[in-house]
């Protein structure tokens, strides 16, 4: 089970805003008659990973609006009932359930004919405890309780799929299938890019490969448990700080718990994220004599991101994971 900062149901089914990208420029774009006129298929992403996605294989035939401003943190994002409305115009929604309650709440009422859940585009795993793997986590099913709600399509599914190169480009496939049916005047340059994009991620997993193959320690601590297809993928243990809110500080079973998995496996580093306070890193490295460093999840792009775009930033997150595992 991921484990993110501790989301009220009731501030999932409330209607406050947080600066999100307004949809209103799509009211008057996305009907049959302007889409004509500008020559472009309006695409809705729910957050960067499927916007970066609809803008690599869409190209100059389309014209993407996110949901999530930069900045904000995907989890928590609410939608205003216009930018619920605005939905309903675009020509094609590309999402990923399960990350986002509001989100795919609003897309269910929007009715649009070409709706793509990332979520079915590959295949979802139940990485559950995986982020302690051999080692207990007492408390770690009561937190996942209080969340709130479930992270993945399916119950205890892990969502996190565009962080593994290999699914992230069984997903661009997927889109890419979608625009094509969606705008086949176009479809050979959707094809194109497609081909071209799953290119460039398949060289990012040899990127990976060759980088993690051999380093001193297979194991890393995050105080965001996003990272199980990634170690999965290649041969690493994710150890999450697991039941904790990432902005207070872990609790002091967890520290030792921690502090053992550290000495045992030789860990360095306590990672943390762009979108959420390194407090809890911070703390949990100062009791145990790590350093820190970021490991970025994706979820949006900011003057923070070590990175422009997905590619650059997955190859900052190789650079730090290399640094802290030890790779030779």
């Amino acid at each position: 089970m991921n484990v993110r900062r501790l989301i009220p149901t009731t501030a999932v089914a409330g209607a406050v805003a947080l600066g999100i990208v307004s949809l209103s420029a799509c009211a008057g774009t996305s009907d049959a008659a302007d889409k004509g006129s500008s020559g472009k298929l309006d695409v809705v992403a729910s957050f960067y990973p499927m916007q970066y996605l609809a803008e690599q294989i869409g190209g100059g035939h389309v014209a993407v609006d996110t949901l999530t401003k930069p900045g904000v943190e995907p989890h928590d994002l609410e939608l205003k009932p216009k930018q619920i409305g605005a939905l309903g115009e675009a020509d094609v929604i590309l999402y990923l359930k399960g990350i986002q309650p509001a989100v795919d709440d609003a897309i269910a009422q929007a009715g649009v004919k070409n709706t793509v859940d990332a979520a079915t585009l590959t295949k979802l795993e139940a990485h559950g405890n995986e982020v302690g793997h051999e080692h207990g986590h007492e408390g770690e099913e009561h937190a996942a309780e209080e969340e709130g709600h479930d992270h993945g399509s399916e119950a205890g599914t892990d969502p996190h799929i565009w962080l593994d190169p290999v699914k992230y480009a069984e997903v661009a496939k997927g889109v890419g299938a979608a625009l094509e049916k969606a705008d086949p005047a176009h479809a050979a340059d959707y094809q194109k890019n497609t081909d071209a994009l799953v290119k460039k991620l398949g060289a990012l997993n040899t990127e990976f490969e060759t980088g993690l193959k051999n380093t001193a320690t297979k194991t890393f601590i995050t105080t965001h448990s996003a990272f199980g297809y990634l170690a999965e993928r290649y041969g690493l243990e994710q150890e999450g700080i697991t039941g904790i809110d990432p902005e207070s500080e872990p609790s002091p079973a967890r520290i030792k718990e921690l502090q053992d998995i550290a000495k045992k496996d030789k860990v360095s580093t306590v990672f943390f994220e762009t979108l959420a306070s390194d407090k809890t890193a911070k703390t949990l490295a100062g009791d145990t004599g790590l350093t820190t460093d970021v490991l970025d999840p994706l979820e949006g792009i900011t003057d923070k991101s070590k990175g422009d775009d997905y590619i650059e930033v997955m190859q900052s997150n190789l650079a730090a994971l290399k640094k802290a595992l030890g790779a030779k």
